[in-house]
């Protein structure tokens, strides 16, 4: 039989059991770090399939590394499982998830043949907590050659528009009084945030089309009658590489210490996860991808996705490290994008579960190319990774 055809019927063969993995990710939607039901199902499925799981490694009690095979060529598979909060799984990790384990567990079978190791990393936080970024840094990825993960849109694409991002968590403190009587007396931390937020819009006329900024306010105070003695929101910054939101990055400090000066109060940045890199596609994944992807009838448009409609992902400091790839997979959504809540509840209909199932074997498919192109092999296996950091895990097996 051909591999290709032992894929398909491993994956094919498992079909119920990986929607059923996703949509219970999906019914958990536990936010980053916070994954604690979702990473020991999805690590326990790969156990089963006789992967060596070790769970709640490099100091992350979420996140995990199950590996199968001991070929020459290390591949690594990336499962997310995190939802956002408030809307659930809007960004469809659910999907990821299954996806990623149906591709370990077939390409398990084969491994010998085809002369690979396969680790599928279990990795916490994408949305803002940066759980890639910290486990590259850790040792997480360390030996691989090539990374790969596949992500649910309402448009299909083998590669991603990607902005680098930095997470700033920002407060504000002033000092609280009767708002009518001793106005006088108080500092108010909401005015500070208030003229930052200006001092933002005034700066957008000066910053590049590929430029985002914008955020949330947390904390405004507690009644109108007091003067707010704090204040504070969540904000991303955003720009198309690393090089760039160097650059950006001060000028938005700059309007928030501008909030602090205007009012006497004082001012507290703190990150809220690593920054995200921009996306470097390796060409021969993503051409060996595409061919995967349209062999087992995925419809790629040529034209990919619109370089305005870019997200950001800690895939992308992956993609830095090795090469990597990151298609898009489309879903049925009915006109809902991701972060919608319409898209929370798309990513468990029935384009959602055929996902699952072809991002698996677009995975696995795209293995075997790697194999079969002795140019791609050779180039891969010249440079594996090895992280600065290379503590080691801290836990037992799942």
């Amino acid at each position: 039989m051909d591999v290709r055809e032992q894929l398909e019927r491993a994956v094919d063969g498992r079909q119920d059991a990986l929607v059923a993995l996703s949509r219970a990710v999906h019914a958990d939607a536990e936010v980053g770090f916070e994954e604690h039901a979702s990473s020991a199902r999805v690590a326990a499925a790969l156990a089963a399939g006789g992967f060596t799981v070790d769970h709640g490694v490099y100091d992350l009690d979420t996140a995990f590394v199950a590996t199968a095979g001991s070929g020459p060529l290390h591949i690594g598979i990336c499962a997310e499982y995190d939802a956002l909060p408030g809307i659930g799984h809007a960004c469809g990790h659910n999907i990821i998830a299954g996806a990623a384990v149906g591709a370990g567990l077939a390409l398990a079978e084969v491994a010998d043949e085809l002369g690979v190791t396969v680790t599928v990393l279990g990795t916490p936080a994408e949305e803002g907590g940066g759980g890639k970024v910290l486990m590259l840094e850790r040792g997480a990825f360390d030996g691989l050659h090539a990374a790969m993960m596949v992500h649910p849109a309402p448009i299909e694409s083998s590669t991603i528009p990607c902005l680098a991002v930095s997470h700033l968590d920002v407060r504000y403190t002033g000092k609280s009084a009767h708002a009518s009587a001793y106005p006088q007396m108080g500092i108010n931390a909401a005015d500070a945030l208030t003229v930052a937020q200006v001092a933002i819009g005034v700066l957008r006329q000066h910053i590049r089309p590929t430029d985002r900024i914008h955020g949330i306010v947390t904390d405004g105070g507690d009644a109108p009658n007091i003067i707010p003695e704090r204040a504070g929101g969540t904000w991303y910054v955003r720009a198309k590489n690393l090089a760039e939101l160097d650059e950006l990055r001060p000028k938005v400090e700059r309007c928030f210490e501008a909030g602090a000066i205007a009012t006497g109060a004082s001012l507290h940045f703190a990150p809220t996860g690593p920054a995200y890199s921009e996306f470097l596609h390796d060409p021969d994944l993503v051409a060996l991808y595409e061919h995967a992807a349209r062999g087992i009838g995925r419809d790629l448009p040529v034209e990919g996705i619109p370089a305005e409609m870019a997200g950001s992902t800690d895939m992308a400091n992956v993609s830095l490290a090795m090469p990597a790839i990151h298609p898009m997979l489309h879903i049925d959504s009915g006109g809902a994008a991701n972060h919608q809540p319409e898209f929370t509840a798309a990513c468990i209909n029935a384009s959602a579960d055929r996902a699952v199932r072809d991002g698996a074997l677009g995975m696995a498919r795209t293995v075997v190319g790697i194999t079969e192109n002795l140019d791609v092999l050779t180039r891969l296996q010249q440079t594996p990774y090895r992280s600065a950091d290379t503590r080691s895990s801290s836990s037992g097996n799942a």
